[in-house]
């Protein structure tokens, strides 16, 4: 999942009195072999990949001076001069003419000096106080997309901004990349529950960045396996912007029916609306990897796309729509029967069924005629889940389960048969939990 870039109490003074803390570095890495996932080490080295060695850092063997050159123009490192045909020598962003740290990057691989200058300029990126500095290790340790928020908030003390309004930049993009993932499997108005484990399991690798300010936010999604998540959010933004150009220019809807296709849906409306929110404006840009070059049917260079207050009344009509009209799903769902509920000993009942087959939802409750619910109750007791056709609703995002029928036990393999009868036998709150209220 997404992941936060901010701990409690870093730069707080610790209990002896001994001064502040040392402040960990602007995102939160990869974690290198042998690393406890997201456990701060002092300051961690950039993540292990195919461009790092065994302790993180990029490989300066396996280090393309044209992809370093690109990530530190991309990162606003500026170039002057150097010997012409064979290196070029780079400056930090903000630093004058006359001091401050330099890179002297090679032009190509074909100088015998090429990998101790790659190593040089490596090292000094290492030890840099420069914020951009580490997002280009990171570029370069694992290939990746990036993906940048801004937004333009009215400043705080010292030109920063407040930490809620940095948590709204948080969720924001968190809901934006959960947005693109839903799309990747599948174009809807409306998801729901549908798909969102995997979804959220995909963007496990990526990695997150905040700018100085608190006002902007970058995330790295590695080439493999997230560009079909940078390809999806691409084509999305820019349909979800003539979406609204067009509502806001004719008062119409169709172009947000249309733009379902791009992967235009709820969840990415709802997250533009928050990322949109109580600023004078904010913008989405996406860069390639330099080093894996623009994917087929994108721009080289996509223009940051923009949205404004003015755009927050078509992006919430375009929500509201999504949710209304998104239609049920016909469906043959086989589930386990994890918890029941009737009102009294004879007529209908509820039961929830953990999903194992027929539907992306991880759960569904259902309400079942007399016959059909001892049906499932005795499948439940045998250890058994059972087979139930009807139509997914999307009211309440897809968790529920209409007009059911066909209510059937099914067979499974002795393994899964097995575990269904211990967990029966093993939860001392069975009845508690099997007859206990529904939930909401």
């Amino acid at each position: 999942m997404h992941r936060p870039i901010d701990e409690p109490g870093f730069g707080e003074r610790d209990g002896a009195g001994h001064g502040p803390v040392p402040v960990p570095p602007p995102y939160r890495p990869h974690p290198a072999p042998g690393d406890t996932p997201g456990h701060w080490t002092g300051i961690p080295a950039p993540p292990a990949g195919p461009w790092a060695d065994a302790h993180g850092a990029p490989d300066p063997g396996r280090v393309d001076p044209r992809v370093l050159g690109a990530l530190l123009a991309r990162h606003g490192w500026r170039r002057r001069g150097g010997a012409a045909g064979r290196y070029s020598r780079w400056t930090p962003p903000g630093s004058g003419t006359g001091g401050g740290t330099s890179l002297l990057v090679p032009e190509s691989r074909a100088f015998p000096d090429c990998e101790d200058l790659l190593g040089e300029a490596l090292d000094a990126l290492a030890h840099s106080g420069t914020p951009s500095a580490r997002e280009v290790l990171t570029g370069l340790s694992v290939p990746s997309d990036e993906i940048r928020w801004w937004r333009d908030v009215p400043p705080g003390p010292a030109g920063t901004v407040p930490w809620t309004v940095q948590e709204q930049l948080r969720s924001a993009a968190r809901q934006l990349l959960l947005a693109g993932a839903l799309a990747v499997r599948g174009r809807a108005g409306y998801h729901g529950a549908r798909h969102r484990r995997p979804a959220q399991a995909s963007l496990e690798t990526v990695v997150v960045g905040a700018a100085p300010g608190g006002r902007g936010l970058t995330a790295f999604l590695p080439v493999a396996p997230g560009r079909p998540i940078a390809v999806r959010l691409y084509h999305a933004l820019y349909a979800a912007r003539e979406a609204t150009d067009y509502q806001r220019a004719t008062g119409g809807m169709e172009a947000f029916d249309a733009a379902v296709e791009a992967g235009v849906s709820r969840e990415l409306t709802d997250a533009l609306i928050a990322l949109v929110r109580g600023t004078e404006g904010a913008r989405v840009a996406l860069e390639w990897a330099p080093a894996a070059g623009a994917p087929e049917g994108c721009a080289a260079r996509p223009e940051p796309v923009e949205f404004s207050p003015g755009d927050l009344p078509a992006l919430r009509e375009a929500s509201a729509r999504y949710l209304t009209d998104e239609p049920s799903v016909p469906v043959r769902i086989t589930g386990a029967v994890v918890r029941m509920r009737r009102s009294g000993p004879r007529g209908d009942g509820t039961v929830r069924l953990r999903v194992l087959g027929g539907a992306e939802v991880p759960h569904v409750r259902v309400t079942l005629g007399e016959e059909a619910y001892r049906t499932a109750v005795h499948a439940h007791l045998v250890g058994l889940p059972i087979r139930v056709v009807g139509r997914l609703e999307s009211r309440g995002g897809f968790r529920r389960l209409t007009d059911a029928s066909g209510v059937v036990p099914v067979q499974v393999d002795e393994a899964e048969r097995d575990r269904l009868m211990k967990s029966l036998h093993e939860n001392l709150d069975y009845f508690e939990e099997a007859c206990g209220p529904d939930e909401g």
